[in-house]
């Protein structure tokens, strides 16, 4: 199941800190690491922290935006220090890794850390489809990134002593099948008027937030895709059936 999870830190900006949560991934038996456009890497500020996970390293993957970084997961879970406006499940690490590792048994899994000074963007938080928030003093309450990864890793571990196999319910959906949905589901909205009235992102971020919770299969991407195509095509024939009944109407 371990080898099935990746740690993913995004636009980390200090090459220590890398080479740290390699060396606390090795401890807790975690190989898989993924970087979003850090700052400085491969550096030997990085090396010299990894002391003895210098080969996590080198076969660490550096990618240039998030949906290359989570291409084929299934699973997405995300970090973040502080409890925002937001309606994404949030658990502790206890609560959340025993669902991890359901998933991470027969699909690739991953977790996603945000900068050292920030955390993720709200647009990072939005490919995932649970957040965890490690609880700690609310006066101090960010942890070094490190620490952040060795507390996962550790308690990935501890769910795996008491991990009892099961048949999955579903076959989830991948991470690139859902973003095409969702932009299938974004051009939609656009081309028949829906965001008129509202704020794309800030209704895009609430659409995500809510097939989140519902954990979409492939099939069911399928069937809704399906609706937005037949949902295009009858606004078209609309369009253009208006147009024609109105020749001094000019098309925008």
């Amino acid at each position: 199941m371990l080898d099935n999870i990746r740690v993913v830190l995004s636009h980390t900006s200090h090459p220590g800190n890398i080479g740290a949560a390699a060396r606390a991934m090795k401890t807790m038996g975690l190989r898989h690491l993924y970087l979003i456009n850090p700052r400085y890497f491969p550096d030997p500020q990085a090396d010299a922290m990894a002391a003895g996970a210098d080969d996590l390293l080198r076969a660490a993957v550096v990618c240039s935006s998030i949906d290359e970084a989570l291409q084929g997961v299934v699973f997405t879970v995300a970090m973040t220090a502080r409890l925002r406006d937001i309606s994404i499940e949030v658990k502790t690490p206890r609560a959340a890794m025993p669902l991890l590792l359901q998933q991470a048994a027969q699909h690739p899994v991953a977790l996603l850390f945000g900068t050292e000074m920030s955390g993720l963007t709200n647009e990072e938080m939005g490919k995932a489809q649970m957040l965890v928030n490690i609880p700690a003093h609310p006066d101090f309450s960010s942890l070094n990134l490190a620490a952040a990864v060795q507390l996962m890793g550790y308690e990935l571990n501890a769910a795996a002593q008491n991990y009892l196999p099961s048949v999955p319910e579903i076959r989830p959906a991948t991470h690139e099948q859902l973003e095409g949905f969702f932009a299938h589901l974004e051009k939609t909205l656009l081309e028949i008027g829906f965001f008129t009235t509202q704020n794309p992102a800030r209704m895009m971020q609430r659409l995500r937030r809510l097939y989140a919770r519902a954990r979409l299969e492939p099939e069911e991407i399928n069937i809704l895709r399906g609706i937005l195509s037949v949902t295009t095509e009858y606004n078209a024939r609309l369009k253009s059936r208006y147009l024609e009944e109105h020749p001094d109407v000019q098309q925008h």
